[in-house]
């Protein structure tokens, strides 16, 4: 049973439609799924205060010491999070970060557009993707 999101920022927040992923976390987190970003970004600052409302947890390499795509800041980011790695969903636009969750034992989602990152989270979620999102 997969049991956490893990989210990139560049490229997948900062999609144009990106508010649409955030509405779909809110509806994850009330269903118990627990939601992670993890950022290669130096540190969180504007950007850790304007999205910690989504998130049960910020990851940016910056300030943990390991980035995007070495396994370990995957392992990390899932014991932030309180649940295996292998519970968990990368969502980010980079295919060799996506490779690098899933040789640490994620779900991997390559973001190329909203539609088809919201169709992928609502087969693995069922029920966290509403028909309007």
């Amino acid at each position: 049973m997969l049991r956490g999101i893990v989210v990139d920022y560049a490229g997948v927040l900062t999609d144009v439609d990106g508010p649409r992923l955030l509405d779909v976390l809110d509806t994850a987190r009330d269903q118990g799924v627990r939601t992670a970003l993890l950022s290669n970004a130096a540190g969180g600052g504007a950007v850790r205060r304007r999205l910690a409302g989504w998130f049960d947890t910020l990851v940016f390499s910056g300030e943990v010491g390991v980035a995007k795509p070495s396994e370990e800041v995957f392992r990390l980011t899932a014991d932030r999070l309180g649940v295996p790695v292998s519970t968990c969903v990368l969502v980010d636009d980079s295919a060799v970060n996506v490779a690098g969750a899933v040789a640490a034992g994620m779900v991997g989602v390559h973001h190329t557009s909203m539609a088809d990152t919201l169709a992928e989270l609502g087969a693995l979620f069922p029920g966290i993707v509403s028909e309007n999102a």
